[in-house]
């Protein structure tokens, strides 16, 4: 009998599941040199890692004061973040292991990400994950992106479990907050080592202030059983 009975577990994608960070920040500033804005720096692109696509281009509209529609901002950024995705997602190897680990012992799990429904399936059907990953939700299917608890509820939803007995894994201060609002375990890896002292994270019940550095399949397996509890 699995020691993980009765938990659920809930991935974000992009910095948790797969390093498609860089692709993003690339992504955007082809976006925005379109239009003018040439000096989008990695730094910029910090304050964006968490939220959603659709969120981040409304902001870059009143930010930068674009002339396009946000619809368009989001269709461009979108389309030439699939582009990036397509050629070469790579997803942690610690995170696949710990994928596999979970579908081996049939723990339910599900992706919630502030990334397109398209983007999902790019990055997932890349890297191999969809093998293990079938339930997906994306921001665009729910009224509010992260920090709210939208696209984790829905996850939760449609696996069929209650939320207390789901735990997330997070990246960014904003999945952290949305995690938490959903009532829901939380594992933190920063994306940004820097931000993991953000209030956020301090919701979690194991933070990794390494980020991916220190996160193993074994270590947090062992938090997983020990917080479930015996079966």
């Amino acid at each position: 009998m699995s020691r993980l009975r009765g938990t659920s577990v809930i991935f974000d994608l992009d910095g948790t599941l797969v390093d498609s960070e860089p692709h993003y920040f690339e992504a955007g500033r082809q976006t925005l040199a379109a239009y003018g804005v040439t000096d989008f720096t990695w730094a910029d692109h910090e304050r964006y890692v968490g939220i959603s696509t659709q969120e981040t281009v409304a902001d870059w509209k009143d930010r930068y004061g674009l002339p396009a529609t946000v619809d368009e901002l989001l269709a461009a950024k979108n389309r030439r973040y699939l582009e990036l995705a397509r050629s070469a997602p790579r997803a942690y190897p610690e995170m696949r292991a710990f994928v596999e680990r979970l579908a081996a012992e049939g723990v339910p799990m599900a992706v919630a990400s502030g990334s397109s429904p398209q983007a999902i399936e790019a990055v997932l059907t890349g890297t191999g994950l969809d093998a293990h990953l079938h339930t997906v939700v994306s921001a665009d299917e729910v009224a509010h992106g992260k920090p709210a608890p939208d696209v984790f509820l829905e996850a939760a939803r449609r696996l069929g479990a209650p939320p207390a007995d789901c735990v997330v894994l997070e990246d960014a201060a904003p999945g952290a907050a949305a995690a938490h609002a959903a009532g829901m375990r939380c594992i933190a890896i920063p994306y940004v080592p820097a931000q993991a002292d953000a209030p956020e994270f301090a919701t979690a019940g194991l933070l990794l202030r390494g980020g991916q550095a220190e996160f193993t399949a074994r270590a947090a397996y062992d938090w997983l059983t020990g917080a479930a509890g015996p079966s």
